[in-house]
């Protein structure tokens, strides 16, 4: 059930222009996904939206929950429907049973009570606003909601609201408070914690395929994926060839790595490719959907904004791909460089905590612009709590002990019997998504920001714009011209205050969070937002010392949340 949501409450304007109003919101929204069942009004609450009783995302342990559930009368099969059935049998405790991404807006009609609620990682977006008039909103995207409210935030992961209650986080799993885990490394129940996260994200009869970038993560999802494709109900109907996807340049390092793993694993191969003057053009329309400004991330949303069009045009309706490894794992070039294990533990959680601002928001926005469904096997709940128990004294980057980021994932799935994927592939280092795709896609960036007109500015961003900047933008204020270009796309869009602070700030090296800037005495003077300047740390950067990159904007949330 991809949807987006849009919920009015409270909203004492009940004439037809407010009703016309929240229908015309509702449409943007409309990418997210076709079927629309209407706009819902109980007495001062209006519910619009496009499939489903208001709930986005996918509950994929509905079967088990409907059993638990024995007296209720059912009505459709949907997996999303056990939500509302939950509710009546336990109440607002029944969050933490669901095994899914969602967000989800309830209305209790009995006494116009609702609760909404993201799920722990925030694979799905939600937003949270409040009218003047006292409503309060909900949506999937900024864009519904960022107009007609006078405040509205990042709704956060692993929250329920309830007009009751108000915030209270629901999740708490034993990494949260950072505690320093003690479990020792067990390949074969990492192996199997991970399998099993793939093979329920295959619950589903719809066209599929898998994202792959030709990086570990991604051939990981792939290889496992392509071992339990012929059991899947989609087989049944669309035949049990996996179909696999990656998008470059030409000649980038990507669709090579890509093409090896996939005629490894047999699957039906897609090569999609674009261009820089494609990425530039893009750059708009990116910027709307992912609603961000963050520099890495919208280098990283253009080729997967670009591949998803493209993968829709062939009737593909849902991806797997391999967000979340990077954190889970500390598979960032930079965790090269953390002192001990117990600062490496406190990265990954603050790394898993921050992921709803950049790369969940990157995978769900960027494919939901064409009604496509991405699902995230490594943000599995049950995978994450067998991941981050493990002792991080094993996921230390160990030159002396031939271990690279990853290890225990990569040794994991090291099957002499039976590989998943040939050793070299297994074991070579990273590229960071946003450089793989080709190296000159990032300098074409730099060289439009730099030197081309963009026809919206109808002006180039000048070095005294630059200068400005701190004027301009006193918070989060960009510091290139690269970032600065996105800024002003941004604020075109999403010109209120509320908008400019659901976009994290700080100093990163690297995509690290502003605490381990601090690891390395170098980087505070030098930090760059991409992987690619790891700071002499990728095999192929020991020759040429990185250049002098100015500080991207980049910290997780801070301060209260309601």
């Amino acid at each position: 059930t991809m949807c987006g949501i849009l919920a009015v409450l409270g909203c004492v304007d009940n004439s037809q222009a407010k009703r016309a109003r929240i229908i015309e919101l509702s449409r943007r929204l409309k990418h997210r996904g076709p079927d629309w069942s209407g706009l819902h009004c109980h007495g001062d609450c209006y519910l619009a939206h496009q499939r489903l009783a208001i709930v986005n995302g996918e509950i994929y342990n509905h079967k088990e929950l409907r059993q638990k559930l024995s007296s209720h009368q059912f009505r459709t099969g949907s997996d999303c429907e056990v939500i509302a059935h939950l509710y009546e049998e336990y109440g607002e405790e029944f969050i933490d049973m669901l095994d899914g991404m969602f967000s989800f807006v309830l209305l209790d009609t009995r006494d116009k009570s609702f609760i909404a609620a993201r799920d722990a990682i925030g694979i799905t977006p939600l937003y949270l606003g409040w009218g003047l008039d006292g409503s309060t909103w909900f949506a999937s995207e900024m864009k519904a909601l960022s107009d007609d409210c006078e405040r509205f935030i990042s709704f956060p992961p692993g929250h329920i609201y309830s007009s009751k209650q108000g915030g209270l986080r629901w999740y708490n799993p034993p990494w949260f408070t950072e505690q320093i885990p003690s479990t020792p490394y067990d390949p074969q129940i990492l192996r199997q914690a991970f399998e099993k996260a793939v093979l329920k994200r295959l619950m589903t009869d719809v066209p599929f395929g898998v994202l792959l970038s030709g990086g570990l993560d991604s051939s990981l999802v792939a290889a496992v994926t392509n071992r339990f494709v012929a059991q899947s109900a989609a087989a049944q109907q669309w035949g049990s060839q996996l179909h696999t996807f990656c998008i470059g340049l030409k000649g980038s390092p990507d669709l090579k790595f890509a093409k090896e793993v996939a005629d490894y694993l047999g699957t039906r191969h897609h090569e999609l490719y674009f261009t820089v003057q494609e990425g530039i053009d893009a750059l708009e329309e990116v910027i709307y959907h992912i609603e961000t400004y963050d520099v890495t991330t919208i280098r990283a949303s253009t080729p997967m904004f670009l591949m998803s069009r493209k993968i829709k045009s062939m009737g593909v309706k849902m991806v797997l791909s391999g967000e979340g490894s990077d954190e889970i794992f500390g598979g960032y070039l930079y965790f090269h460089k953390a002192p001990n294990k117990e600062e490496f533990h406190e990265e990954t959680c603050r790394k898993i905590k921050a992921l709803h601002l950049y790369d969940c928001l990157r995978a769900n926005k960027s494919t939901s612009a064409w009604g496509i469904e991405a699902r995230v096997p490594f943000l599995d709940k049950e995978f994450i709590n067998t991941a981050m128990s493990i002792d991080p004294e094993w996921k230390m980057i160990r030159p002396d002990l031939g271990r690279i980021e990853k290890w225990v994932l990569r040794n994991a799935f090291d099957d002499e019997t039976n590989p998943y994927l040939p050793k070299h592939i297994l074991y070579r280092q990273k590229e960071q998504f946003s450089d793989g795709v080709g190296y000159s896609w990032i300098d074409g960036l730099k060289e439009h920001a730099n030197q081309q007109v963009s026809s919206y500015l109808q002006l180039l961003v000048t070095d005294g714009m630059l200068l400005h900047a701190n004027y301009v933008y006193p918070e989060n204020t960009p510091t290139t011209k690269e970032a600065y270009l996105y800024r002003t796309i941004f604020e075109k869009h999403f010109p209120k205050n509320a908008a400019r602070s659901t976009v994290p700030g700080g100093p990163s090296v690297a995509c690290s969070s502003a605490k381990a800037v601090e690891w390395d005495a170098e980087w505070s003077k030098n930090p760059d937002p991409s992987g690619r300047a790891a700071l002499g740390v990728h095999a192929a950067a020991y020759e040429a010392a990185a250049d002098a990159k100015s500080a991207e904007q980049r910290d997780p949330l801070k301060g209260p949340l309601f």
